[in-house]
């Protein structure tokens, strides 16, 4: 209370110190994690995990209730899944086919933040904040139609409600209503078997492959798997879940600071969205990215030899060392603040276009959206009785059954990767135009279910850098190959979503990073990331505007050294690959490379002639269906 004199009064409206938050939730954070080690981060980025790192939201200047159990919500998920969570498994159980994998990793995550909401009454407050914040931002309230709720969420909410009995917040709206009977009536013995095998996931993601397989959307997990697995299966002792190796009196000691009010709903960190919640699914993914390309990853079938294993010899290619080469994210060249900068620039560049680039964007999505249309066959021998001719067999009864049967649409079984020329030649407006392209691939795409990655290729310096400097420290022996640096860069993993990616094709803006291309092993790089995907179908886009130069290659090698080496490339994928390739050259005749091309002269031309290339794929596949149930 303030004493005679003093005309100090508090201000309701002054920011919080925020820093004994900070302190108080990465305390939490490491706790239950179990990992001393582990850094907590607080930023504006969208939260994530990697490795032992836990990047959580920034609190706003004056956090209510409602933010804080939402942040410590996503923290308490994160460090579960930290603790609780044994990737090795995950990805040795995982089935194949999307719509499993989405349920399979929703699933896993259930399980994972159901055993600390069972043992922590706080935690579970926590993570149901965070559910229903999550809900909220994807508007489930708003769905009204069973095709538009996600089973994956609904399978999710159930489980959660078997296994903690938290029952889905209000803002998750009919989604699991509407398919709760269906997934019940397929599957009630083995979700009622799942809170038996909470704490041991590998007997749970047996457990849920078997709902899977009742669902009819994955076989089941074979005894023939679980030997093959045994007998391959070398885990360290490190990894290991460490939920096996900790006992309940570890939660129990931290549960008396688990505990916190979760009232009102605030919008003030307007960043966090619907992907943006699920920051401890981001594991896995970050995972796949790293991981040993021999390895066996979730959703993906065990890679082949590729058809570049002999193509070297064949064509006398060498490089001198690899040593310097690297694949990197584009975050990981340019801090968030840049990228944030040069996407801006990005924008600004193309204002003026943003009408046109709308409306190429609506037509390829209308056109691609036609190609996901039900259809059916009639007068079929067998299938399903067609209801429509049954009074043709009452007037005559001599009339045989009519049968229907649904086409098979492989649509959404798709992956496209466009690779951009980041040579120096693209400096300017094809770049610029690129660059945007890929953002209008990408945005519409997914819409339409079709995953997509952008990469783009280019040297770490020119004249050579440090592959040159060796090879002058080793006495420059005669024809060494090619003589550079590779820079291969992902803007855009097919499992990032364009929202979390968006920023990335900013960094095409950046001064200096335009060098030298070597396009046929970027070729080779960009069809060995799809062939490592699960999807049936993959199209790989080029974008280009001239023939492969680099100037320390050629200067020590025969002057069509690289050319040949791309023909080469090119011919292996069109007569031998499964990839579909087809390439755009801005201002230079790619025909006389690319089976499946198309030459602009503008780069302002490049979003139409990506929309005509694509639907034409799709009408392709589409005609080709049809023209195989005719000769059926």
């Amino acid at each position: 209370m303030a004493g005679p004199g003093d005309n100090r009064k508090t201000n309701p409206h002054a920011p919080v110190d925020l820093e004994p938050l900070h302190r108080a939730v990465s305390g939490c954070v490491r706790a239950v994690s179990g990992d001393k080690e582990a850094e907590v981060v607080f930023s504006r980025d969208r939260p994530g995990m990697s490795g032992s790192q836990i990047r959580l939201p920034e609190f706003s200047k004056r956090p209510t209730a409602s933010e804080l159990a939402v942040v410590r919500g996503l923290g308490d998920s994160m460090a579960l899944r930290m603790a609780c969570h044994n990737p090795v498994t995950h990805a040795q159980m995982a089935p194949s086919g999307s719509d499993a994998q989405a349920i399979f990793d929703a699933v896993e995550q259930a399980r994972v933040d159901s055993i600390g909401a069972k043992r922590m009454p706080g935690m579970a407050r926590n993570l149901a904040a965070m559910h229903a914040e999550k809900y909220d931002k994807a508007n489930f309230a708003a769905i009204d139609r069973k095709e538009d709720a996600p089973v994956s969420e609904a399978v999710a909410m159930l489980v959660r409600e078997k296994l903690s009995g938290e029952k889905p917040p209000e803002s998750a709206g009919q989604v699991l209503d509407f398919w709760r009977d269906f997934i019940e009536q397929k599957a009630s013995v083995d979700l009622d078997r799942l809170a038996e095998s909470i704490d041991d996931q590998h007997a749970f993601a047996r457990t849920i492959r078997s709902i899977l397989s009742s669902m009819e959307l994955a076989d089941d997990y074979s005894d023939e798997d679980m030997e093959s697995e045994n007998e391959e299966e070398n885990i360290s002792d490190e990894e290991q879940p460490r939920s096996e190796r900790q006992n309940d009196e570890q939660f129990d000691e931290d549960a008396g600071n688990d505990s916190a009010p979760a009232d009102e709903s605030d919008d003030s960190d307007e960043e966090m969205d619907q992907g943006e919640l699920d920051g401890a699914e981001v594991a896995d993914t970050e995972l796949d990215e790293d991981a040993d390309p021999d390895s066996e990853v979730a959703g993906e079938t065990k890679r082949p030899n590729t058809p570049f294993d002999d193509l070297n010899e064949k064509v006398d290619y060498k490089v001198f060392t690899e040593e310097f080469d690297e694949e990197i994210r584009a975050e990981e060249l340019c801090d968030q603040e840049e990228l944030q900068r040069l996407r801006g620039y990005l924008d600004k560049q193309l204002a003026h276009l943003q009408g046109a680039v709308g409306r190429l964007a609506n037509r390829m999505q209308r056109r691609l959206m036609a190609k996901q249309n039900r259809s059916w066959d009639f007068d079929l021998e067998e299938g399903y009785l067609d209801t429509a001719r049954l009074p043709r067999m009452v007037i005559d009864p001599m009339q045989p059954l009519s049968f229907k049967m649904e086409r098979d649409t492989q649509f959404r079984d798709t992956v496209v990767s466009l690779l951009i020329d980041n040579s120096g030649s693209m400096r300017g407006r094809p770049i610029t135009v690129a660059a945007t392209c890929g953002d209008i691939l990408a945005r519409t795409l997914e819409r339409c279910g079709v995953k997509v990655e952008i990469l783009g290729f280019t040297t770490k310096a020119w004249k050579g850098g440090q592959s040159r400097e060796k090879w002058l420290e080793e006495g420059k022996p005669t024809t060494p190959g090619r003589l550079n640096d590779l820079r291969h860069i992902i803007y855009k993993s097919a499992d990032t979503p364009w929202r979390r990616s968006r920023a990335n094709l900013g960094l095409m803006m950046r001064e200096g990073l335009l060098k030298e291309n070597i396009d046929g092993e970027a070729l080779i790089w960009a069809h060995d990331r799809l062939m490592a995907r699960p999807e049936q179908r993959r199209i790989l886009m080029m974008i280009s505007d001239g023939a492969p130069v680099d100037d320390s290659t050629l200067s020590v090698n025969p002057g069509n050294f690289l050319e040949k080496h791309l023909r080469a490339v090119i011919e292996h994928i069109e007569t031998r690959s499964p990839v579909e390739l087809l390439a755009i050259g801005i201002g230079h005749d790619v025909t006389r490379y690319y089976r499946r091309a198309v030459t602009i002269v503008d780069a302002d031309e490049l979003a139409g002639a990506m929309t005509d290339q694509l639907a034409g794929l799709f009408e392709e596949q589409a005609a080709g269906i049809t023209r195989g149930r005719k000769r059926r």
